[in-house]
């Protein structure tokens, strides 16, 4: 009599006699899950954050707490920012338990109706789970703000240039897609095509613990259309991102170190071009930052945005600077070269798209530069959890 082999794999008779229990699938993702529920967990701390809700709730019944009331709206506000990140992990990590110790039931007992309920129930919380890896990520102090912008093309003269005009519709259409308005504050058109440098404002919450990831040197690999032997180019675009910083407090600007210069605005085709010297750019003397703003209709309003950009500059300047001597190592947005790329742009002679910080590869092209970098983002953030 022949002997029938057996691959964990379960034929399942109702409701669909074609229907397969992957039990190495169920068993594989529930190892998958709490690894990454564990690190989750490590990250959080919930005791730690337990603890300070007990404190909270000691100190809000005091008598005298609601006497000042912009001390209690504070303290207030921490509570229910502390139960906000910690309810859904606790919610998940519960759900995560049940159906771990469910699903080993199920195995043990080969029950196929409950394994395949099991495996869709997987599936789903795997989703749930990576929201959570993401929602971590974002709660650095800067991360809701709204994010400020630059492209500047690196060498390689229109070919570069075209390439950053590629990068600038990246992240318009990126941001379209999630419904944040852009504002472009200063854009310096190419001689012949494409943009040298370009500035805009992305609104809407957690733009810059989004957008944070794309500072670094980016690599355009293709056949370059303004080549008439048709070789191969590569090409450089660099890319800052910064929180727009609305509370100035931390940000003092002393007006004698700062050299404001006018000058005529200039846009692409199509674009209002004033006639007068209403653009500004702003130099700030003591750390060399320099920033422009030519897209208002009056010289005031141009200082005023171009001020409100410097302030975030600076901000960033400054922490960065602080961390660097906190840590005693280069800071994460550090200084440019080319030979640093965080995401290289095949065109030719394969198509392809690959981050070099979280390996995350992505083969449509065409998707990516019309706003899908999702992928790229995702896999970044999820990268920073130890």
């Amino acid at each position: 009599m022949k002997e029938n082999k057996t691959d964990n794999k379960t034929a399942l008779n109702a409701p669909n006699e074609d229907a397969v229990i992957n039990i190495d699938f169920i068993k594989k993702n529930v190892e998958i899950l709490d690894d990454k529920l564990s690190k989750i967990r490590r990250r959080l701390d919930p005791d730690k954050i337990n603890q300070r809700i007990e404190e909270i709730d000691k100190i809000s019944a005091g008598e005298n707490f609601f006497s000042n009331q912009s001390l209690s709206a504070s303290v207030l506000k921490e509570k229910a920012y502390l139960e906000n990140r910690l309810n859904p992990f606790m919610a998940v990590y519960e759900e995560f338990s049940n159906l771990k110790e469910l699903a080993g039931l199920a195995i043990q007992e080969n029950d196929l109706g409950l394994l395949a309920e099991i495996e869709q129930n997987l599936k789903t919380l795997e989703k749930t789970v990576l929201r959570l890896e993401i929602e971590l990520t974002l709660s650095g102090k800067d991360d809701k703000l709204n994010a400020i912008v630059e492209i500047h093309a690196g060498s390689g003269g229109t070919e570069s240039m075209d390439f950053a005009s590629m990068l600038l519709r990246m992240y318009l259409r990126w941001a379209d897609k999630k419904k944040f308005p852009v504002n472009i504050m200063e854009f310096n058109a190419g001689d012949e095509a494409g943009v040298k440098s370009v500035t805009f404002i992305v609104s809407g919450l957690y733009a810059f613990g989004y957008l944070k990831s794309e500072t670094g040197v980016h690599r355009l690999v293709r056949i370059s259309p303004f080549d008439a032997n048709k070789r191969r180019h590569t090409s450089f675009a660099s890319v800052f991102v910064y929180p727009e910083i609305e509370d100035t407090s931390e940000i003092i600007i002393d007006e004698k170190d700062l050299r404001i210069d006018t000058y005529r605005s200039s846009g692409a085709g199509g674009q209002h071009v004033n006639t007068t010297d209403s653009a500004v750019r702003i130099t700030h003397l003591p750390t060399g930052v320099v920033v422009a703003c030519q897209n208002e209709r009056s010289q005031y309003k141009n200082k005023d945005t171009a001020m409100k950009i410097l302030r975030a500059r600076l901000y960033d300047y400054y922490k960065k600077q602080k961390e660097e001597e906190e840590n005693k190592l280069q800071s994460d947005k550090k200084e440019i070269s080319w030979g640093s790329q965080i995401r290289s742009y095949t065109l030719n002679p394969n198509r392809v798209i690959k981050d070099h910080r979280t390996g995350v590869t992505v083969y449509d092209t065409e998707s990516v530069f019309d706003g899908n970098i999702d992928e790229f983002i995702n896999g970044y953030l999820i990268s920073r959890i130890s």
